[in-house]
């Protein structure tokens, strides 16, 4: 199994949450988040007075998926989240040892 965790841009999340689904995959967790990348955020002015916005809103997307179909949802999830401008996000994969559904104590791949 592999968790995907991608920070990407908040107007490009139901983008994202359209293209999983129409893979198959709805079990997901979404955070909103602050950060910044290269862009290192941006100036603005508040009643005259200029000041520095350093940390940027972000979506942060977090799903756990059997291993087989981890390069298709990476695939779904870069491709609708992709602007190709600076701040587009990025997306990390971990290896997950064991998942537990608390309701029933399925393992593994079926408690997804």
């Amino acid at each position: 199994m592999k968790k995907i965790e991608a920070v990407i841009q908040p107007f490009k999340l139901e983008e994202v949450k359209e293209a999983l689904k129409a893979i198959g995959i709805d079990g997901m967790t979404i955070t909103e988040v602050r950060g910044h990348g290269r862009q290192k955020g941006h100036k603005e002015v508040y009643r005259g007075q200029e000041y520095n916005v350093d940390l940027l809103p972000k979506v942060k997307v977090e799903l756990v998926v059997p291993g087989a179909r981890a390069d298709e949802a990476i695939k779904a999830l870069s491709d609708a989240a992709r602007t190709g401008k600076i701040g587009d996000g990025k997306i990390f994969v971990y290896d997950v040892a064991e998942a537990i559904r608390i309701r029933n104590d399925d393992r593994g791949e079926s408690a997804l």
